[in-house]
């Protein structure tokens, strides 16, 4: 939240190219940290890897649509890319990963460090990439303008336009219980110590976000709906689906039995956290649609980067206080939070409904004469 929003933002009037060389570098160094016992050191890991998780976050997606554009590719295309890059990445990555990191741990017994060592290894690479095929595009490259005008400019842009406000809260409130359910799944599918196949669920969590994402890419690839009306649903479902916990606890007499196999309402909330997984995977690619329309070019990282700040003040405030509350409070507000985010998100869409209304009206009467004579006709 600290040291990530500030160099994330430099990615604009630094450029972006160099800001994602700077990911790799950072991460790999935050890699690094991890073969030393001093926690001193690990910390420093820690504060390099949550800088390097903002760039992520934001540089990549901010070239993307700078090079797109520029090129003058089908915006259609744009959200072909996005898809694709949640499916692959977020999706089919994270499996064969996971597998690769089980190998080098458990089968080769190279040691818990080995994982990191190996993805020093993909991130060189992924460097070297970068740095020989892509070129450097700004948002606002202008010397005059210092870090602190230029996160005035970005909190101007977002106090002046609504529509980007909603689309920061949405992201703030989707993101934020999403994080969350990442804390929680684990012992709300074992309250009693049972034996739960981690690995084999994980698995199962990331093929929903693939299948989730495969729907997003035809969704947005053949319109309508609209990307700013399906989302309504996909956050009420999402809502649903983390209410789940909370109705199995008031309705299924929980079991006092220590250990065992997981138990009916494990199940139950199980198929709940599938569902999720999937609108996930359809959020991902959807909401970067929706920045790529609606957050303007010259203060696109600093604004993305912003959008990130209230996200991670939840985060911190909800894992603080993980023990103090029930299981059945954090999800009944994570719930809660993704309801606000269907009405928010009904808010945007008719916001933005008005606004290509009113451009196509100003269109219209351009292309009449004064006297209301059509000019094609």
């Amino acid at each position: 939240m600290l040291f990530g929003t500030v160099v994330g933002s430099l990615a604009d009037k630094r450029g972006r190219k160099r800001a994602c060389v700077t990911y790799c570098i950072t991460y790999i160094l935050s890699c690094i940290t991890k073969h030393s016992p001093q926690y001193r050191v690990l910390m420093l890991g820690r504060v390099l890897g949550g800088i390097a998780t903002s760039l992520l976050f934001s540089a990549f997606e901010s070239w993307l649509v700078a090079e797109h554009n520029k090129r003058g590719f089908d915006q259609q295309w744009l959200s072909i890319t996005f898809a694709k890059a949640i499916f692959l990445g977020n999706g089919l990555m994270a499996i064969l990963s996971g597998l690769f990191g089980n190998v080098l741990v458990d089968s080769l017994k190279l040691g818990p460090v080995a994982p990191f060592d190996a993805a020093s290894c993909f991130l060189s690479i992924g460097m070297i990439i970068i740095l020989s095929t892509w070129t450097e595009n700004y948002g606002d490259p202008s010397e005059n303008k210092d870090l602190l005008t230029q996160f005035k400019g970005a909190a101007a842009a977002i106090a002046a336009d609504e529509k980007i406000t909603l689309l920061g809260a949405i992201q703030s409130l989707f993101e934020g219980s999403m994080y969350t359910f990442v804390f929680l799944w684990t012992p709300a599918l074992s309250p009693n110590d049972e034996d739960i196949p981690h690995g084999f669920i994980f698995a199962t969590f990331m093929l929903s976000s693939m299948l989730g994402s495969s729907i997003a890419s035809r969704l947005l690839a053949h319109p309508p709906p609209r990307v700013e009306s399906y989302m309504q649903t996909v956050f009420m479902l999402s809502s649903i689906a983390l209410l789940l916990p909370v109705v199995t606890n008031l309705l299924v007499a929980p079991s006092n039995v220590k250990g065992g196999s997981i138990s009916f309402s494990g199940c139950i909330q199980l198929i709940g956290f599938c569902i999720f997984e999937a609108c996930v995977g359809i959020f991902w690619p959807s909401i970067m649609k929706m920045r790529s329309q609606y957050i303007p070019e010259e203060a696109r990282s600093t604004i993305m980067n912003f959008f990130r700040i209230p996200l991670n003040i939840f985060v911190c405030i909800a894992l603080y206080n993980v023990k103090a509350l029930p299981m059945t409070v954090m999800f009944g507000m994570c719930s809660a939070f993704l309801f606000v985010a269907s009405l928010l998100q009904r808010r945007l869409m008719v916001i933005a409904e008005i606004h290509k209304s009113r451009s196509q009206d100003w269109l219209n009467m351009e292309e009449m004469d004064p006297e209301g004579v059509p000019l094609n006709g």
